[in-house]
């Protein structure tokens, strides 16, 4: 089994098909074929379900899936364990919650480019759900994530708890539940499930959401008196700040942001120094 073997499977198992993952590896489709074969052959099992259209992953596929991603990552990480200067330098990819984004975080940024000027600093948003798969597939080095998250195979390296509320524009009082228009974010978003949660325990049915992708949409919804949505305190900054904010109940009220990174033998100087700075800044 060669490395070579393992990402040509990877490519089709991501592109869902040989001649897809051909082009994007600049194969000839034969070769990709033959690969995939041969590796069929070692493993004794077949890989994937070949379709008219494509492939797609059988059950022992997935499962060498998880494999294939580890040993290359490993190998990766092996090459940068090696290679690794003195000081903090190289690719850092960091996953981000948009919520984070509203406090000092950008100020703890800019400070870590000017202190680390050789660490090529890349921002990957999304909901918490999908950055900590992304963390555990070794996609990122780390993300900030919010809500309940399992410590098994995660390192934290700074937490910070925050309040969630009721936030509403364009209204004075706090609206009725019953009857509320809810400016929501994607379905796995700890504050989507926290509002789910409150209106189940209320008896209320779950309707009138509006899902919005972006948080600065989604604010601005609010803001403008359209929906009501429940978010951290944190959020409450600049032209948000005149935002009517109400507690909910107590025992869905608080969160924690979270960084987190794998437990692995190895972490960067580059992570390292962005966590510490991170924790001498705080959101």
């Amino acid at each position: 089994m060669e490395m070579t073997d393992l990402k040509v499977f990877i490519s089709v198992a991501e592109e869902g098909g040989i001649s897809r993952a051909a082009k994007k590896l600049d194969y000839v489709q034969s070769n990709v074929t033959a690969r995939i074969r041969k590796l069929e052959s070692e493993i004794g099992a077949d890989l994937f379900h070949r379709y008219p259209k494509g492939v797609r992953l059988t059950e022992k596929g997935a499962q060498f899936r998880d494999y294939a991603l580890a040993i290359l990552s490993l190998a990766d990480e092996a090459i940068r364990a090696v290679q690794e200067k003195s000081h903090p330098s190289g690719p850092l990819v960091i996953g981000v919650v948009e919520t984070v984004t509203c406090g000092n975080f950008m100020n703890a940024l800019s400070d870590f480019q000017s202190c680390y000027p050789e660490v090529s600093l890349s921002l990957v948003t999304g909901i918490s759900s999908e950055l900590l798969s992304m963390v555990m597939d070794r996609r990122i080095d780390g993300a900030f994530v919010t809500g309940d998250i399992p410590p098994s195979q995660l390192v934290f390296e700074y937490t910070v708890k925050d309040e969630i509320m009721l936030l509403t524009g364009g209204m004075a009082g706090a609206p009725d539940l019953s009857s509320a228009r809810w400016a929501v974010s994607p379905i796995g978003c700890p504050f989507r499930r926290v509002l789910e949660e409150w209106l189940d325990s209320a008896g209320i049915m779950r309707k009138n959401f509006i899902e919005i992708g972006s948080l600065e949409t989604l604010m601005s919804c609010v803001k403008s008196g359209l929906a009501c949505t429940l978010l951290p305190a944190s959020v409450l900054k600049g032209e948000y700040r005149s935002l009517g904010a109400y507690q909910i109940p107590e025992h869905l009220r608080f969160t924690s942001t979270s960084l987190v990174r794998r437990n692995d033998r190895f972490c960067s100087k580059a992570f390292a120094a962005f966590a510490e700075m991170v924790r001498l800044k705080g959101l």
